[in-house]
């Protein structure tokens, strides 16, 4: 019987076999695989333009003094934003540092250890409101937190708001990821006498850690772009954030967004050419940490 069938195959000539687009579903699968790759080419017209015209714009001004610079007063030309990449990064660093450890703890909580308790739903529910959060009421909350009470705007102040943005991104994401971690390895590792705790630290955390990583780029990138938040808590400066050796941690503190949004709307040409440059150095900073973070994930799955 076999050899029957294999004989009857042997009688078709394969190469010579095409599809017609007669038949209904090869009709319907043409007209889709079209279809879909016209909406692919119109979805990433947006981020087409948008990165075209940062490159066009912004990268005239691009130079070295544009990272060493502060930047200008109304009538002056050149300056930079070295102070505010600086005030970004340590702004951003200060979110991650808080909202981190806080988001893969809540997360271990809701998929591990009480995964089906009340109080997991409860947080689970509070985590997806808040990821709807305006940003502009969380500089408001760490402006009357932080800011009353310090008696004034500083680096923390805008690190705490951009960590309340933070937290339910890193902590959603970081669920999802620790529940695709497959049972029977866990089941295995308990099997060869390994606690709870050992488990988690061993086994689910390092093979979570690519999606943990894409959770905490996401984060991050929302963060580096806020402009709200941080008007209400780190406000602006054209100074920077070490002054004779010293860290002022507790001093207003530039931002590449607010300073996109202050040279943005004045009439000075110089300025505005400056807030295409530093929205393009902004984007690059996002894709840079976005590209490192995968490159970790891979080598990390890899080893």
């Amino acid at each position: 019987m076999s050899q029957e069938i294999t004989d009857a195959f042997d009688d078709i000539d394969f190469p010579t076999l095409e599809r017609s687009l007669r038949h209904p579903r090869t009709l319907f699968s043409s007209t889709l695989s079209i279809l879909t790759g016209l909406v692919t080419v119109v979805a990433c017209i947006p981020l087409f333009s948008v990165l075209f015209m940062l490159i066009w714009r912004g990268g005239k001004r691009l130079s070295l003094s544009l990272f060493t610079e502060t930047p200008p007063s109304a009538f002056e030309s050149g300056g930079g934003f070295g102070n505010a990449i600086v005030g970004t990064l340590l702004m951003v660093s200060i979110s991650v540092v808080i909202s981190v450890p806080f988001g893969v703890l809540a997360a271990l909580f809701l998929a591990e250890f009480g995964k089906d308790s009340k109080t997991a739903s409860a947080v689970r529910f509070c985590a997806k409101l808040l990821t709807g959060f305006p940003s502009i009421l969380a500089g408001v909350f760490a402006y009357a937190a932080v800011v009353l009470v310090t008696g004034t705007y500083s680096a923390p102040a805008g690190g705490i708001a951009l960590s309340i943005l933070m937290l339910p991104i890193v902590m959603l994401t970081a669920e999802e990821a620790i529940k695709m971690v497959p049972h029977r390895m866990k089941e295995a590792a308990i099997g060869m006498g390994a606690t709870q705790t050992q488990v988690v630290w061993k086994v689910v955390l390092p093979t979570a850690l690519p999606g943990l990583l894409t959770g905490v780029m996401l984060a991050v990138a929302r963060a580096a772009g806020e402009t709200a938040p941080l008007l209400f808590t780190a406000l602006n400066s054209n100074y920077w954030i070490v002054q004779d050796g010293k860290l002022a941690l507790m001093d207003p503190t530039a931002s590449l967004a607010v300073l996109i949004f202050n040279f943005s709307g004045v009439p000075f040409e110089n300025q505005i050419e400056l807030a295409w440059a530093a929205a393009l150095v902004l984007v690059m900073i996002v894709l840079v940490i976005n590209i490192g973070g995968q490159i970790l994930s891979r080598n990390k799955v890899t080893s």
